[in-house]
């Protein structure tokens, strides 16, 4: 494997003068040991008229499209909850894989308000019946997720993002009287519902810890078999215009973002139209946050849907909340199409106009758990709480590739392929420096010309690989 390593990086660049114009390639390749490596430097050249049986990325630095506000993942009861199952050197490495420079440097974190479906049980901040949330308190988190949440919030500084979705409102408040297995939020309860939120927001600030938002719902169309709620797009746009807004202003939140929708790309215009159409509701929203399962069921991801959203709506932001690769199998912590599925999307997220991606779960463990319900999930890293392991999967790396080199207030900008065997995305950074992701999911090594501005890196990727360029 290391003589592999060898020649792939001999084949990707030299070390050249440092007076020539340049650009550093790090790679993560399939069969090989590099696993966000530097792999080498490129020199520009002069360009040529690219041909048809070529090809080429196409970067045009003069046009600039949406800010980046960064990349991370949620720490829920689950992550947590093995994180403190892991002894006091393996959290070190942990935090400091995520959420330092060092590492892949996330800057948001998402958590859930109350309980999901990752976690060992279902519960709420309150007690049952409790309208008038006298009896709210969120000593629960106090155990496990909030003492994450501030070790990881240590390590980024100042620059980070919080931000909470609820899963279900609590049993009483609903239809099916139950938090599992859908039901809607009963009309009598709008309010105190929305006051939930601004309890939450402030319990958690108490804490110190500033929260940027929150999404309205998560899978609104979901009826699951763990804590789920479903909205329509019109219930969704009341209970946003008359409870949660309102309710925000009035309790001096008003500097808090609301996301939307908070699910999937297939049915998110629907979504979009129906809310962002009405102005009452819309001066409440910050934008549309979407997860990634519409491919579930072999379906093609909808990034057209996407781009017509920020077309339509230009004002409004695109958001990924969440993805996971689902169907845990301990065997396959390492397959490489589990990565794949990573940088495709976040590839074409970033080029439909999204400004930030979340993860689903940082950490969970031999399982694929906990989980109260057994939906049991891949993570970027996993860690085998019987013999304190940490295993990184290809995926924490396949994220990295952005993560760790695109910064706060990068603007994308524009970059084309003439190819589909390669996908690209590039990002400016706020002192200039440019950041170019390409990715070749195809069994082949690929030979590419990188132009930009008349200028041409003479390039090659692996087979089943990702770079990042930087110059």
């Amino acid at each position: 494997m290391r003589i592999l390593s060898l020649l792939i990086a001999l084949s990707l660049g030299t070390i050249i003068c440092a007076k020539e114009k340049e650009a550093s390639i790090y790679t993560t390749a399939e069969n090989t040991e590099f696993q966000l490596t530097k792999s080498g430097v490129v020199a520009f050249s002069a360009s040529e008229q690219p041909l048809e049986n070529q090809i080429s990325v196409f970067v045009n630095p003069r046009k600039e499209f949406q800010t980046f506000i960064g990349i991370g993942g949620a720490i829920t009861d689950a992550s947590s909850e093995v994180f403190d199952k892991l002894s006091p050197k393996q959290q070190e490495v942990l935090l400091d894989a995520y959420f330092t420079e060092e590492g892949i440097n996330y800057k948001i974190i998402r958590t859930s308000i109350h309980s999901a479906d990752f976690g060992s049980g279902s519960f709420t901040y309150i007690d049952e019946d409790d309208a008038e949330l006298k009896t709210f308190s969120i000593d629960h988190d106090r155990q496990y997720r909030l003492p994450m949440i501030k070790r990881a919030l240590d390590k980024i500084g100042d620059d980070y993002m919080f931000y909470a979705s609820p899963w279900s409102p609590p049993a009483f408040m609903k239809t099916n009287k139950n938090m599992l297995q859908g039901g809607k939020l009963l009309p009598e309860y709008r309010q105190s519902w929305a006051d939930y939120y601004v309890k939450f927001i402030q319990a958690y600030e108490n804490e110190g810890i500033d929260v940027w938002g929150v999404t309205v719902q998560n899978e609104p169309m979901a009826v699951q078999r763990w804590e789920s709620c479903i909205y329509t797009a019109e219930e969704e746009r009341d209970f946003v215009r008359d409870y949660l807004g309102p309710t925000f202003e009035s309790n001096g939140l008003a500097d808090k973002n609301i996301v939307i929708w908070d699910h999937n790309r297939d049915l998110i215009s629907h979504r979009a139209n129906t809310v962002f159409e009405d102005k009452e509701a819309a001066k409440y929203i910050w934008g549309i946050g979407f997860h990634w399962y519409e491919t579930w069921a072999g379906g093609t991801p909808k990034w057209d849907n996407l781009k017509n959203i920020k077309e339509s709506f230009p004002e409004m932001n695109l958001l990924f909340t969440e993805g996971c690769q689902e169907g845990f199998e301990r065997q396959h912590y390492h397959r490489w199409n589990n990565a794949e599925r990573y940088g495709e999307s976040m590839i074409n997220d970033f080029n439909a106009g999204t400004v930030g991606w979340t993860d689903w779960n940082i950490l969970l463990n031999e399982n694929g758990g906990p989980n109260h319900v057994q939906n049991f999930c891949f993570a970027p890293i996993h860690a085998d709480t019987r013999t304190d392991e940490l295993i990184f999967t290809p995926t924490y790396y396949y994220i990295g590739h952005f993560s760790k080199f695109i910064e706060l207030n990068a603007k994308r900008v524009s970059t084309t392929t003439s190819h589909t065997d390669i996908l690209a995305t590039t990002f400016r950074n706020p002192k200039g420096e440019m950041v170019s992701v390409v990715m070749n999911k195809t069994d082949k090594m690929i030979e590419y010309n990188f132009i930009v501005e008349g200028e041409t890196l003479k390039m090659k990727i692996p087979p089943h690989a990702i770079q990042t360029l930087i110059y």
